[in-house]
Formats: structure tokens, C-alpha cells, sequence
């Protein structure tokens, strides 16, 4: 159920803003924190967070840690969620045959 790890991590809403302003390009701790309502030291346990749910990849650079999204890290989630979909357009088919009989 890693997908309940990816939940909790996206509650935050600046998780959330972290995760979306990486979708452009990789970025540093610093980069991200220019563009966040919180501190660097906070933009960094937020990453911390976001990696530990498998939503970021870090790539040490010299001094700097660079952050990009980990693409495969939502695929569990969105297995999940797809689950939904699945079940409620089967239910869905299913009336839409049992009414085509009934009439």
C-alpha cells in the first residue's frame, strides 16, 4: 500500500507546490524555496518527505542536491485510483445492459 504513503505526502499543500514546481525542470533546495511561503530548512524536510514516498529523485551535484519528480513514483497511486474508475464504469455498463433488456 504505497500508495497511502504518496496520500499522506501530497496532504501537505506545500508538498504539493514543491512537486509542482518541479514539474518544469530538476531544482535545488534553494531554487525551490524562493517560489514556497516556508524556509529553506523546511523546503528541505518537505523533500525529505516527498523522497521518502518516492515522488522525488535527488542527484548530488558538486555541493548542491538537485530534485526532479520520480515519474514512477505516482504509478501506484494512479493503479489505485484507475481501480475506482474501472469498478464504476463496469457498474455503470452493467445497468445500461440490465435497462437494454428490461425494455
Amino acid at each position: 500500500m504505497a500508495y497511502a504513503e504518496v496520500f499522506t505526502a501530497l496532504a501537505d499543500p506545500t508538498r504539493r507546490g514543491i512537486l509542482e514546481a518541479l514539474r518544469g525542470e530538476p531544482k535545488t533546495v534553494g531554487d525551490l524555496a524562493a517560489n514556497q511561503p516556508v524556509s529553506r530548512p523546511a523546503v528541505s524536510q518537505h523533500l525529505k518527505v516527498l523522497e521518502a514516498a518516492r515522488l522525488v529523485d535527488v542527484e548530488p551535484q558538486g555541493n548542491r542536491r538537485l530534485y526532479s519528480i520520480k515519474s514512477e513514483g505516482l504509478d501506484e497511486l494512479r493503479q489505485y485510483l484507475e481501480s475506482f474508475w474501472s469498478e464504476t464504469l463496469s457498474a455503470f455498463g452493467a445497468e445500461i445492459t440490465r435497462r437494454m433488456k428490461s425494455k
